[in-house]
């Protein structure tokens, strides 16, 4: 790797990121919280510092004016250190307001990643640090490595090795001819759907500061909200807008991008991983809808609401409640379980381990099952009209069996630190899946903070791990990646 390209691109990421800590000092000023500027000043010059210090320190780097031959491989390093440098610098503000070191980091973090899963034990903070909270969520939902791809020119045309770098998957789909215009195709609609989100929930009467921050985190499949209830209590006006929206964070943009480009929402439903996603949400729904309503005598209609609701919160990782699901009896919460490990879509704002890896799971069983009846005979795997190749079979099955491994390992040793089967399976499936609360006394009205500070930093990484995908995480570990040259 040429550390010359990975300081000046590093250096760039950084140097932006630090402009979105302004957004929540324009929020201090709004609600005239004065006092609540600095830290989020201190934050943002910190990472100016860091950013001319890098590029300044690395022979070569303040020389590059381009990077548009940037390899795979510092393309993956400079995606995971930009992750991690964000969630510290996204960590810095909440030390100001009294909150120790390692729950200011596990807020950071989790925020930065989209996984909703907090430390906080007391909301009543200024509005700045509220509204930053959601903030972050929004920037990791759909990535700030493709924000940055969007609306920097020095990445119009290296961003290709970065995007995928952020967001690996079974397949690598781009739906224009250049990675800049995709980017920034990607973040019209993401944008536009979280203000359309914004103007329902306002005209159904929830509170401004409220309802913005509650799109932020409902289409970035965060759930970070300012109400320590999280949207219990809300009409099923709200709660059913709501529902729509995570829904959709748990959806393909890339799809969406070309139903909205036909103006034709049939488009969706001939993408076979989308049949399969809204299929899993609508089965697992009703059956959690009969549950809640034989075993926890609700009403036919708080049945239906609560259900899709909260299905659709863990199906996309988003982690809102509309009830203390952790309250519910053995079958709802095994059937919510079920969609946690599930996941979203690919290319989605969601989480978990993704419906197209899960179909390509079942496809390469079966296909193992019919060579065994028919051993000469060829088959080949596909999703849709498209015929996956072998080498992606085998990043697939490699991806899988990391991901469970990750979770045992976190499972187990968060087992022995905290002696609660319960937390570390669930907290463990919950924080690499991005997905925020579990059950128990990580549940939805719950919180991390009485962890101990090891199971606490085992979490961060499991968040930070779960949102790259695990692949450019794991990479980082191979001895060949730390080969410098100038």
């Amino acid at each position: 790797m040429r550390l010359s390209y990975l300081a000046y691109t590093f250096s760039l990421v950084m140097k932006y990121f630090s402009i979105v800590l302004f957004f929540p000092v324009i929020v201090a000023l709004w609600y005239k919280e004065y006092s609540s500027i600095l830290p989020f000043i201190i934050a943002m010059l910190t990472a100016v510092l860091l950013a001319f210090v890098i590029k300044r320190s690395v022979a070569g780097a303040k020389n590059i004016k381009s990077v548009n031959d940037i390899k795979k491989s510092e393309g993956l390093t400079v995606v995971t250190f930009s992750w991690v440098f964000a969630g510290l610098f996204a960590s810095i503000p909440y030390m100001f307001f009294g909150i120790a070191p390692v729950n200011a980091f596990f807020e950071g973090f989790s925020g930065i990643t989209a996984t909703g899963a907090t430390a906080f034990t007391s909301f009543d903070y200024p509005h700045a640090l509220l509204f930053w909270r959601s903030f972050t969520q929004w920037l990791g939902g759909m990535g700030i490595i493709v924000l940055f791809i969007a609306v920097l020119p020095q990445l119009a045309i290296a961003g290709r090795q970065l995007f995928f770098a952020e967001a690996p998957g079974p397949t690598e789909e781009k739906f224009t001819p250049r990675i800049k215009s995709t980017a920034a195709a990607l973040w019209k609609i993401y944008a536009g759907f979280t203000l359309a989100c914004f103007i329902l929930i306002i005209n159904f009467g929830m509170d401004t500061f409220e309802a913005l921050c509650t799109s932020f985190s409902a289409m970035s499949g965060g759930g970070f909200s300012p109400n320590p209830n999280s949207l219990i209590g809300q009409s099923h006006n709200i709660l059913w807008v709501v529902t729509f929206f995570m829904f959709f964070a748990g959806a393909s943009f890339n799809l969406q991008h070309k139903a909205w480009s036909k103006l034709n929402p049939l488009v969706l439903f001939k993408n076979e991983e989308f049949k399969t996603y809204f299929s899993v949400v609508v089965i697992v729904a009703l059956l959690l809808a009969f549950s809640l309503f034989a075993n926890m005598h609700y009403t036919f209609s708080d049945s239906l609401v609560h259900a899709f609701f909260n299905v659709s919160s863990l199906v996309s990782s988003t982690g809102f409640c509309s009830m203390d699901f952790a309250k519910w009896d053995y079958t709802s919460k095994i059937l919510l379980f079920t969609v946690m490990l599930f996941g979203s879509c690919a290319a989605s704002a969601g989480g978990g381990l993704k419906v197209t890896r899960w179909l390509l799971i079942f496809k390469i069983m079966k296909n193992e099952m019919m060579k065994i009846l028919h051993p000469k005979a060829v088959y080949n795997i596909k999703i849709g009209n498209y015929t996956v190749p072998k080498e992606i079979l085998y990043q697939t099955l490699m991806f899988v069996s990391f991901y469970f491994a990750f979770v045992v390992l976190s499972a187990f040793l968060i087992a022995i630190l905290e002696k609660d089967t319960v937390i570390a399976v669930v907290g463990s499936v919950a924080a690499v899946g991005n997905i925020g609360p579990g059950l128990g006394q990580i549940g939805p009205m719950g919180h991390f903070a009485d962890l101990s500070a090891w199971t606490k930093i085992i979490f961060i990484i499991d968040m930070l791990a779960g949102r790259l995908e695990l692949i450019p995480f794991l990479v980082l570990f191979q001895k060949d990646l730390w080969s410098f040259k100038k």
